[in-house]
């Protein structure tokens, strides 16, 4: 069945209110696509019937399935590969060194989808820091849907999940099987902890971040959005930290406050010396 532009608009407006996320004309394939699913469930037999439900009246939940069924939730393990080993050679052993006295590190990874992103992170800070005692690494995983972060917690993921990006010496180190999947051992686990955050929304209170994983996220969100998401950025990036940003994405033209810097193949950012020091000087 064909969604009527009036249907495609109110779908839009709803999931921009909700998560910042742009359907731009000429993305009706994606909304039917992926909303089918969401009225069948609802017992509905069509997306208009869908959205007349939506409109007779306030329906957090089936709210809260929509948009969730209009965020990109593509992730693997590794995903990209360079960032990974920008993290794994220069940039977490950086920080590690320049944290040696109290011990402490944070990452965020801003868009976690179902978790692979920030295991990938876990997985490079066992490496490295193996047994080393009093280290606390923490990984802040956070996301928009509440089924993705559900799925972080647990850490199980299937073996098609497991081949995408997972080297099988690392699986064999860092999961055990758990009879057709693979769960995250407990190591692994404990470092992550898991978060429903709007980025465009209000923030909770958060530690301030070593390196924040930002990536394939922005692309989503128009330019007024990108501008005020980069700037909370900065308020909780630390002065000698890095965002990732996703191969498509940059802070050239939005915020002036970061320099692109290159770490191996992967490019990365940081706060300019100057806001940096001013920074510094007043924590």
């Amino acid at each position: 069945m064909t969604l009527t532009t009036t249907d495609f608009s109110y779908v839009a407006d709803l999931v921009r209110r909700d998560s910042a996320i742009v359907l731009e004309a000429g993305k009706e394939y994606l909304v039917e696509s992926r909303l089918m699913p969401v009225a069948r469930d609802a017992g509905l037999d069509s997306i208009a019937a869908l959205v007349h439900q939506l409109r007779r009246g306030p329906s957090p939940a089936l709210r809260e399935q929509v948009v969730e069924a209009m965020t990109t939730n593509e992730t693997s393990f590794f995903r990209d590969v360079h960032p990974f080993t920008a993290l794994a050679d220069t940039v977490l052993p950086e920080i590690v060194e320049a944290r040696r006295s109290h011990r402490r590190l944070e990452v965020w990874c801003a868009a976690a989808s179902s978790g692979q992103e920030p295991y990938s992170v876990a997985m490079l800070l066992d490496e490295l820091l193996g047994s080393t005692p009093g280290w606390q690494p923490r990984i802040l995983a956070t996301d928009l849907a509440t089924s993705m972060l559900e799925r972080t917690r647990t850490g199980v993921y299937s073996q098609l999940e497991v081949n995408r990006g997972l080297p099988v010496q690392r699986l064999l180190r860092h999961f055990e099987r758990e009879g057709h999947q693979w769960r995250a051992k407990e190591n692994l686990r404990s470092m992550i902890r898991t978060q429903v955050i709007n980025l465009d929304a209000a923030w909770p209170a958060m530690p301030t971040m070593d390196v924040v994983l930002l990536r394939n996220v922005l692309i989503y969100f128009d330019v007024p959005t990108k501008k005020r998401i980069l700037a909370r950025v900065r308020d909780v990036l630390r002065p000698d930290g890095y965002l990732f940003l996703g191969g498509a994405e940059t802070t050239l033209g939005l915020d002036d406050s970061y320099e692109r810097v290159q770490v191996g193949r992967a490019p990365a950012y940081r706060l300019r010396a100057g806001l940096a020091s001013a920074i510094r000087s007043t924590a």
